[in-house]
């Protein structure tokens, strides 16, 4: 008889089958929530990634205790906790691993010279380390079918003399094969107590072939005697065996007497003791390709100052635990698709530059309008002169001028799309510029997500130029990131402004844009 205990919690309060049939419960196994700790940063770099002329990496996020907190600061004692050197972080492309970073050491920057803008955008704690390619997965060997079949030779009813054979050894030579009648060997054998006999049919004249001896009860030498008989003739083989050796190697277990006499045998008997794992040694010698990362300096990883040219950056997310590879790149079905979204964001993009040039013209022409109030009745009639003039070279021109060809609107058009979530809607990101200097450049960036239907619903529209940075910043996008390790990427920002910069984090939801993060103000 099996006796069952179940208990059901409801709402707080237990609750006990009041039947006598057996009552059945579903208990299920809750596992411990995973305390990740996830550090986030932008790796920079000029020249080759393999082997950059100057690299640092900035600090950006750490997720710890299930928030985020700002990296450049977090546990700064006096280096800050995601820039310790031997932190690897891993260099990835939307999710995708490219490389490692090793980091080698640290330093706090300081913002100087500003007017020349030599070494602007340069203020707060950098990393610096060296990068490392990923191991190339080795190439297993093509199996190949054998142009030479396998065949079978032999089989039943065929010869084969290489076939093994029973024989019998007797008086004679005679041999029997296994296909042929063979008789079966008798062997006779009688034991006493003074030694052993054995008598049967064995080969004669083999003095190396082993026998079978008894060991002899008495204190003193043992002796043995072996009577063998092959055929009609027999030999009596009396030998003597040396005294028991306790060290020889037996299968037998040994007394508590000669396990006592084998222990004390010398003092100056070698031994073997357990020194444990030769990876406890701290001083140790260690092989390394190339001078180490702890070891490296200024010297070997020139700094990156300033924003370059030729910049190129990307993410780098240092974790504790291995995690399985989530790529966020939406790719795309053909290039028709392309070029629709193109189309669509690109139209968007137009409406805010617009809105954008209107409010400047709206500004601009406001502030003229108090100087053009104080013209004379003499400079209008002069104006309407020269207008009627105007009108006719006009008319004039437009049968000799053929028209100018349309110049592009946006230049450096880039256009990126994610799916920022398992099933989730795809995320399209396009930034451009026009050309111009000053207020004439204006910076155009789009982010969109298309719903159910397929439209393209703008989540993010800033627009800005070059002569008002400090106003509103560039948004120049990194890429997009897993910031919690949840398998939801967020999208990183680059806010540029003049001489200064911050990185910000959005997730992006139902094409609702969220900020969840803002770093501090690098100079």
């Amino acid at each position: 008889m099996k006796n069952f205990l179940v208990g059901l919690f409801v709402a707080g309060g237990l609750v006990l089958g009041g039947s006598s049939s057996p009552v059945q419960g579903q208990t299920h196994k809750v596992e411990k929530t995973e305390n990740v700790v996830r550090a986030v940063g932008v790796y920079e770099w000029m020249g080759d990634m393999a082997k950059p002329t100057a690299s640092r990496l900035i600090p950006i996020t750490v997720f710890i205790d299930r928030q985020l907190e700002d990296a450049g600061v977090y546990l700064a004692r006096p280096v800050p906790f995601a820039l310790l050197t031997g932190n690897v972080y891993e260099l990835q492309q939307s999710g995708v691993a490219k490389g490692t970073l090793s980091l080698a050491y640290s330093r706090h920057m300081h913002a100087e010279n500003l007017t020349t803008g030599e070494s602007a955008y340069d203020d707060g704690w950098f990393g610096y380390g060296s990068y490392h390619a990923l191991r190339a997965e080795k190439k297993t060997a093509v199996l190949r079918a054998s142009k030479t079949l396998p065949v079978i030779q032999g089989g039943k009813g065929v010869s084969d003399d290489d076939r093994p054979h029973f024989v019998m050894r007797g008086g004679g030579d005679s041999q029997t094969k296994a296909g042929d009648s063979a008789a079966k060997p008798t062997t006779d054998s009688t034991a006493d107590t003074a030694g052993s006999t054995s008598t049967g049919n064995a080969p004669a004249g083999d003095p190396d072939r082993p026998t079978l001896k008894r060991r002899s009860s008495s204190s003193g030498s043992d002796s043995s005697t072996a009577a063998s008989t092959t055929g009609s003739s027999t030999t009596d083989t009396t030998s003597s065996t040396p005294a028991d050796d306790p060290d020889r190697p037996t299968l037998k277990r040994h007394t508590a007497e000669q396990s006592k006499k084998s222990s004390s045998h010398g003092e100056d008997e070698a031994r073997v003791t357990g020194v444990g794992s030769l990876n406890d040694d701290p001083n140790r010698p260690n092989l390394h390709r190339g001078k180490p990362a702890s070891a490296m300096t200024e010297a070997d990883l020139p700094k990156l100052t300033g924003l370059p040219v030729n910049l190129h950056q990307m993410v780098a997310v240092s974790d504790a635990a291995n995690r399985p590879v989530h790529d966020f790149t939406r790719p795309w079905e053909d290039d028709a698709e392309r070029a629709a979204v193109l189309k669509k964001m690109e139209d968007l993009a137009q409406k805010q530059l617009d809105a954008y040039r209107a409010a400047g013209t709206q500004s601009a022409g406001a502030a003229d309008a108090n100087g053009s109030a104080k013209t004379s009745g003499k400079t209008a009639a002069t104006s309407a002169n020269k207008a009627k003039v105007t009108t006719a070279s006009r008319r004039a021109k437009r049968s000799t001028t053929p028209p100018a060809a349309p110049v592009p609107t946006f230049l450096d058009e880039e256009l990126k799309g994610y799916l920022l979530s398992y099933g989730g809607a795809p995320t399209y990101i396009y930034t451009a510029h026009t050309d111009g200097t000053g207020a004439g450049l204006i910076y155009v960036t789009i982010v969109a997500q298309a719903d159910a239907m397929g439209e393209i619903k703008p989540a993010i529209q800033s627009v800005t130029d070059a002569a008002h940075l400090d106003r509103t910043p560039r948004m120049k996008p990194v890429d997009a990131v897993d910031v919690e390790a949840s398998n939801r990427a967020s999208l990183l920002f680059e806010l540029r402004q003049k001489n200064a910069r911050q990185f910000a984090l959005y997730r992006v939801i139902g094409a609702q844009a969220e900020q969840i993060f803002l770093t501090g103000t690098t100079q």
